[in-house]
Parts: C-alpha cells; structure tokens; sequence
C-alpha cells in the first residue's frame, strides 16, 4: 500500500473533527485494508508502528527530527527551529519545507507504508556508537522519498502526535462497520461490538482483532487469553457508602481491602514469570523479588493473576502510601537498592486464567476459591487479598474500619456471580472511601510561572473523560511543593512535563495527555468556562498516578454523579 493513501486518510480525518464522519472516513481505509496481506499497518493508524502491549517506544526528540529535516530539506536547523517557533507543529513544519525543499536525490521513490513501519521500527533496537547518525540516516531515508504531506505525518508519527482524533472507540467502531455486513449488523450490532471491544481488551493488539474481524462473526465470539501478553484490568465504579455499594453489586458481596498501592498483573507461561502495570507495562525487571514469591508460593503451571503492589516499612512493617513506593515503577537502575528501601507486598484479588483455562466467564466467588487454593499466605511477600463474605451492613462498616485502620484507602465491595470484563467499569465491583472529594485526571495544558516560580510549569489544567473526548473541568495551581524535599514539586512536575509539550502560546503550553493526577476538590460547580460544563471548586494536586493513563481517568459521568450528590 503506498503511504499516501494512509496519508489522505490521515488528513480527511484531521480536518473532520465529527466521531460519525471518522467512522466513516477510518472504516473506507479499512475495507481497503482487508485486501492487504500485512494487517500490522493498522498499527499506523493510531501513529503506532508496535502493539500497545509492546514496551517498544519510537523515542525520537524533536531535536533529532530538525537535524533530519535539515538533511533532507538543506534547510539550516535555525530556519526550522524558527518556523516551528511561528508554526508550534513540526509536522507542519515539515509539510512546508518539504513543498520547496532545496536537495532532490535521484534515489527517491515512492514511498510505501512497508517501507515506513520498517525503518521506524528498526530505530528503538539501535544502541551503542553511532546510534543518533543511524537513526538520522534512517529517518533522512524516508524523508527524502516523501511528498509533503507524507513528511507532516511521518514526522508527526515519529514523535508520537499524530492529531487526527482517533480513539480506541473510533477505531473498534470502524472496524466493525468495515468487517461486516449490514445484515449482521442489523441482527446484533452490540454483540458484535461487544466481541470486538473483548478481544482487544484481552490482546491490546489492533492487528489481532483485525484479523480476527475479518474472518466474521464467529471469529470475534473466541476470546484467547495468552499468559505472557498484558490485557487490560477490570475497573471499578466509586461509591460514598456501604449502603450503596450493596445496591450496586448485590447481597452478599465479597468485601476485600482497597490497598493503597498499585495493580500488577501476574503472568506465568510454561516458561517465565512476567508482570505488568494497567498501563501495559512490563516491568518484571523492576521487582526481581516478585518473581521469586511467585515461583515460591503460588501453585500452578500457567496462570494469570490480578493482584495489587503496596509498599511497607521494613523497620515498623506498616504500609506506605502509594506515592512513595510509585518511583519503582519506572526506574530502570538501582533496582536492588530500591527493593531494600521500597519493599513491597503483593495482595492477590483475581485470576483470569489459570493451567490452560480462561476464567474469565467464571463466577467471582469461583476465581476466588481458585486463589485460596493456589495463593500460599505469607504476609509482606504475598498472599490473598484481605476479604470477607457478608450481606451485613454492620460487619462490612467493621471490615471498613479495620482496613482504615491499617493504613488501607477503604474498601471494594465485589459481586459473587459476576465475570471479569477487561478494561469495563460495569458496577461488577465498587469502591468505598473516605469522604475525601477527588479525581484522577489528565493533564493538557499548563503555564509558567513568574517570580519566584519563573522556569516552572505551575498552572494546569485538567480534563475528564468523555466516550472520545478530553474535556477541560478547570485549572489546578496548589498542591505542589517548591522544594523537592518536601514532596510532589513544581519542579518535578515541569520536567515531567516538558517533553510533553506539543504547542507553545506565550506563557502557556498544550501539552499530550499523559501525566495523570489526583486532585481533591471541595465541591463542583457548572461552569461554561470549560468543555464539560463544570469546574471544581478549591482543587489541589495531592500526588502523581504514574500506573494511570487517560483511559483511567473519571468520566463525564462520575463528574455529574458528584455534582449530583454535593
């Protein structure tokens, strides 16, 4: 397939801000795509060349994307960097020079959406010398055999901003109307969908719901489950009281702890032990001595386990809070140090698969007898979730109580009869906490600061999640320390920030969407200042949710919940 059809795709989409039209637009490529033989080009459609449960990272700096288009355009570095500071998109940038680039090569030809996964997907494996002139030479490659259009989008891809609006949603949508009938459409188009979402939810591999979705209906009816590859975790609705909770999920309930901590899931194939955030991350090599509890205490050949890491004192053996174990997650050295400083336990609450078989239509109170069973209790290593069965008010408050009292967030009220559905909040389960008003949310944009703070990021805004859409809910300004200290700074924040930034205005950026955060609010206004139509009132930033990403953020629903309630 020649790049610029995927290209045109690209821009149709760009300039139709409509979800229906999208729809449409993404579901004609597709159809041309089903005659492909090579189906990893859907990876491209979402300005990914890997699946998303892959750690592969394209890692490309816009300082390296102006030294290649001053390669290819023979533009000077300073003429880009100018017309980036004037234009705030390098992809743009690179649309207009390339319209009037000064070197042609005689070996440039047509470029085909091959030919760029290829060179893309060679640049996260170079290392060692000579690595940035490698990688110059591969993007310079495609560069030069580019029209202008095709440059605006290869450079937007390398540096992981594509800007077309394509949602996991819009894109399942597409693939639906694409791969089927109307007539099978008609007969059940929620199923359908349903079974499509499922398998991705299971894979986190647009390819393989591809391929699967053309092959028709009864192809998406098997989900298969692989230990080994990450699927998305279960979410959970929020509650104020036990009273609701039981409303929610139905009497009895199972009744276990809300560590204050972060989800891992536990994976074991026939040969090694793996582990994974809810971002999808790997991050086995991370916590060594998880590995060794596994192998240690759990019985089993292969299996898939939900579980939840929470961080403890080794000295006074009390749990820490999330915040300060959450710097394990992403560091790639000191790992045995951190592992003394930051042990961590791990509190086993599902199992999805287990010796060859999905459990994942398996009633709860079914996957919970399997994890007594296999799960060996050994507390500050692993062991099952703290939990109890009850239909009693009174003793799901005591429960509630103790949790509070060992230094727990509160508690999860749980559904004996209910499945596990991948990456659904669909009241299976619900969470109980304290009073406490708060959200987690995105970043996308921010302001410098004057005077002291002058260098600093130190106003955000923040959004909540709607079907597709970000929608803005206010600005956050407080909660930050000057000091690093002293905890969570303005300064640790901008450097998480920064290499974010996708536009610059004046004093304030826009930034991606991918720092996520807890804020606590007094109550929730309507506001017509922001896209949701609220704003909360009194918010501060209380810590950093580097294991969330945008898909976990609180929804426009839950937003107008609270308002509701207050």
């Amino acid at each position: 397939m020649k790049y610029s059809e995927l290209c045109q795709t690209y821009e149709e989409l760009e300039k139709n801000p409509s979800r229906l039209k999208k729809i449409e637009i993404l579901s004609d490529f597709l159809k041309k795509l089903k005659k492909e033989d090579n189906k990893e080009i859907i990876y491209l459609v979402k300005g990914k060349v890997f699946p998303d449960y892959s750690n592969k990272e394209i890692g490309i700096s816009d300082k390296l994307v102006v030294k290649a288009l001053s390669k290819a355009s023979g533009l000077s570095d300073k003429e880009i960097i100018n017309k980036w500071r004037k234009i705030g998109d390098l992809g743009k940038v690179s649309e207009d020079i390339m319209k009037v680039k000064k070197q042609h090569t005689l070996f440039s030809k047509t470029l085909n959406v091959e030919k760029v996964l290829e060179n893309i997907r060679k640049l996260p494996e170079l290392e060692g010398k000579g690595t940035i002139e490698k990688k110059m030479s591969l993007i310079s490659e495609l560069l030069t055999s580019a029209n202008s259009l095709e440059a605006k989008y290869l450079i937007r891809t390398l540096l992981s901003d594509l800007r077309i609006g394509v949602s996991d949603g819009t894109l399942r949508d597409a693939l639906v109307k694409a791969c089927f009938s109307e007539s099978e459409l008609k007969e059940d188009k929620k199923e359908i969908t349903d079974n499509v979402q499922n398998i991705y939810d299971t894979s986190s591999d647009w390819k393989q719901v591809f391929e699967k979705a053309c092959k028709g209906v009864q192809a998406v009816k098997k989900t298969v489950l692989e230990p080994g590859k990450p699927i998305k975790v279960m979410l959970f609705l929020k509650e104020n009281s036990i009273s609701d909770g039981f409303k929610r999920v139905g009497k009895p309930a199972l009744i276990d702890y809300k560590y204050d901590g972060f989800r891992m899931m536990i994976n074991k194939d026939e040969k090694e032990i793996k582990l994974f955030t809810r971002r999808l991350e790997n991050v086995t090599k991370q916590f060594p001595e998880v590995k060794e509890y596994v192998k240690e205490y759990v019985k089993g050949k292969t299996f898939i386990l939900d579980a939840e890491a929470v961080g403890y004192d080794l000295m006074t053996k009390k749990y820490r809070p999330f915040q300060e174990i959450s710097q394990r997650i992403k560091r790639k050295y000191d790992i045995e140090k951190l592992q003394k400083e930051l042990p961590i336990e791990i509190n086993v609450f599902d199992v999805i698969y287990y010796n060859g078989e999905s459990l994942l239509n398996k009633p709860f109170k079914e996957r919970r007898k399997i994890i007594e069973k296999i799960v060996k209790k050994e507390k500050f290593k692993i062991r099952p979730s703290e939990a109890i069965i009850t239909d009693d008010e009174i003793k799901a408050r005591e429960f509630y109580l103790k949790a509070i009292e060992h230094g727990e967030e509160g508690i999860m009220m749980k559904n004996l009869e209910a499945p596990y559905k991948p990456g659904a909040r669909v009241g299976y389960g619900v969470k109980i906490k304290p009073e406490d008003n708060e959200f987690d949310l995105v970043i996308i944009r921010a302001e410098y600061g004057t005077g002291k703070r002058a260098g600093w990021l130190t106003s955000y805004t923040v959004a909540c999640g709607d079907k597709d859409n970000l929608l803005e809910i206010g600005k956050v300004s407080t909660g930050l320390k000057e000091k690093e200290s002293e905890g969570l700074s303005y300064k640790e924040l901008t450097k998480k920030l920064k290499p974010l930034v996708s536009e610059e205005k004046g004093r304030e950026v826009k930034v991606k969407p991918e720092i996520v955060v807890t804020v606590v609010y007094q109550n929730i206004q309507k506001s017509p200042t922001y896209s949701s139509g609220f704003a909360l009132r009194f918010p501060r930033i209380t810590r950093l949710r580097p294991d969330r990403s945008k898909s976990d953020i609180a929804s426009l629903d839950e937003i107008k919940r609270d308002y509701l309630k207050h």
